[in-house]
């Protein structure tokens, strides 16, 4: 039997905005309102995550471990699936030298939810990958026997879950586009699309890795990299939890216009990167774009 905070929620939200910002140049935007699909792992995270919550509770492990920096919303939402599901959760930070300073609010509702925090330094994190460090890092955590979840949650089962996302967009939309972490979700909903519709990324870190990591990722999940998708680089605004005076602007702005709550760290990128490759002529006129709103402004 499914669990109950595990079954499948319907399709979230679609709606149009109406913003002279795109009209005047012939694109129509649509949100994706993913934000709303579950009441406490909103977006990707529920995608990303339900799958491999069910993998774990099928197998008997009553213990999540996994690995995020001081402001993963992925750590918080694999905190709060735990206490849904009554499973003890381990988180791996990034930073030992986080771990004699106040939590931040990100890392005290993890705290709250019950997850148990572990921080290695920077350069033990870096070698996670790699089957002997993690299982240096698993032991070090207290974790050896907890099914284990990548960073940002992005694996094979993950894919599954984004797939139905793109499922979701079929024949809606010219370009779904998604503010990219480590790629997960970009790679399953590309796999879900139909044929001549397209996924954009906009990564919120800058490195130019992603296209590999995708890649590798949908063939673990699908057997081979598959639909069609392109990322828009540049949109990270000085790295991973940056939110300069500009961007916090024009997140606000978009607020009062639309009445929809921005999530800064990716929504807001995501937003951004769509309104200037619309104005700089991207996007053909006739275009439909749908931007998914993977997470909740708080």
């Amino acid at each position: 039997m499914t669990h109950p905070e595990l079954r499948p929620r319907p399709p979230s939200p679609l709606i149009e905005a109406a913003d002279e910002r795109f009209g005047a140049h012939g694109v129509r935007l649509l949100l994706k309102r993913d934000d709303l699909v579950h009441p406490e792992l909103p977006g990707n995270k529920w995608r990303k995550l339900a799958p491999n919550l069910r993998a774990a509770l099928e197998a008997g492990h009553d213990r999540l471990v996994t690995f995020g920096g001081a402001y993963s919303n992925h750590l918080r939402a694999t905190a709060a699936a735990g206490r849904l599901l009554g499973l003890e959760t381990v988180g791996i930070v990034r930073g030992d030298e986080l771990a004699d300073r106040p939590l931040n609010d990100s890392l005290a509702r993890c705290a709250a939810d019950g997850m148990r925090l572990h921080f290695t330094t920077r350069a033990e994190y870096r070698r996670k990958a790699e089957p002997e460090a993690r299982s240096r890092l698993l032991t070090a955590a207290g974790a050896a026997d907890a099914y284990v979840i990548p960073e940002g949650g992005s694996n094979a089962p993950a894919l599954t879950g984004c797939a139905e996302l793109g499922r979701e967009l079929r024949d809606v939309c010219d370009v779904a586009a998604v503010a990219c972490g480590t790629g997960g979700t970009l790679a399953g909903l590309t796999a879900g699309l139909a044929p001549g519709q397209r996924a954009l990324g906009v990564p919120v870190l800058a490195g130019g890795f992603l296209g590999a990591e995708i890649r590798s990722l949908q063939t673990a999940a699908f057997g081979a990299p598959t639909g069609t998708w392109t990322l828009a680089e540049g949109y990270d605004h000085g790295g991973y939890a940056r939110v300069p005076a500009p961007l916090e602007a024009f997140a606000s702005d978009f607020e009062s216009r639309h009445g929809l709550p921005v999530e800064r760290i990716y929504v807001a990128k995501l937003l951004w990167a769509l309104t200037a490759l619309t104005r700089s002529g991207t996007f053909p006129r006739g275009t439909t774009v749908a931007a998914v709103i993977t997470g909740r402004g708080e």
